[in-house]
């Protein structure tokens, strides 16, 4: 990301929406861009290269879910960073939430949502992406985490189990590090949001808990603990 104004790509089909976002966008400095259907929204994803990506699930010619697929697989194959996409849901369903972590979406909303929290998440995930841009690549220099069968390469950003690698996204890594930095230790859904999501507040408990399951999906699910009313604990075998 430069130092110039952040360049949100936003895929909404919902003209009255995509007006609104654009707008609030807009009236932060940002420059905003918009298109109404999945296909233009993979093109545009490759050809504008935005700092973020605001996108529908519910789009004509592909869904949103394909879309965030492709746009991870844009940057996998031209080796550039992927874009941090939030994703709209108008149905407050598990399954679409799960669904959409796994493709590679960092954080989510459900309509109808409040502009001003847009903004917000926006904001963080941004602070993510400069973060990462001008820091020392995490675990540069540094051996792997092994972890009983769990093996976490920082540098490289790879995960294997039992010697098979498991596919995260970026901020499926980032969690798990959080987490395997205090092995067997519990930590609060607060300070995840803390410190892997960079929130202040609690109002995002839910996300964490989504990105939890994704995990154990992903990795098994004995291997994170959960603690009810407190956090969860990685349980290295």
């Amino acid at each position: 990301m430069s130092s110039s104004a952040p360049v949100v790509l936003v895929v909404e089909d919902e003209p009255e929406i995509a007006t609104q976002i654009v707008r609030r966008l807009e009236a932060e400095g940002w420059t905003a861009h918009t298109v109404g259907d999945g296909p233009a929204g993979v093109e545009a994803a490759s050809t504008l290269r935005p700092d973020l990506v605001v996108l529908d699930v519910m789009l004509p010619g592909i869904d949103g879910l394909e879309v965030c697929r492709r746009i991870q697989a844009q940057g996998a194959a031209e080796g550039r960073p992927v874009p941090p996409v939030l994703m709209l849901t108008a149905r407050d369903d598990e399954t679409d939430l799960l669904v959409g972590l796994g493709v590679g979406a960092d954080d989510y909303m459900t309509k109808p949502f409040s502009m001003r929290e847009l903004v917000a998440r926006l904001k963080v995930l941004l602070r993510r992406v400069e973060r990462a841009r001008t820091a020392t690549p995490a675990g540069e220099g540094e051996p792997p985490l092994v972890l009983g069968d769990l093996t976490i390469d920082r540098a490289a950003r790879r995960v294997f189990r039992n010697d098979v690698e498991a596919h995260l996204t970026p901020t499926e890594f980032d969690l798990l590090v959080c987490l395997a930095s205090s092995p067997r230790t519990v930590l609060s859904r607060e300070r995840l949001l803390a410190d892997v999501w960079d929130w202040a507040d609690a109002s995002g408990t839910r996300t964490v808990d989504s990105h939890i399951k994704a995990l154990r999906r992903k990795l098994g699910p004995e291997l994170i603990r959960t603690v009810h009313g407190v956090g969860y604990a990685l349980e290295p075998a």
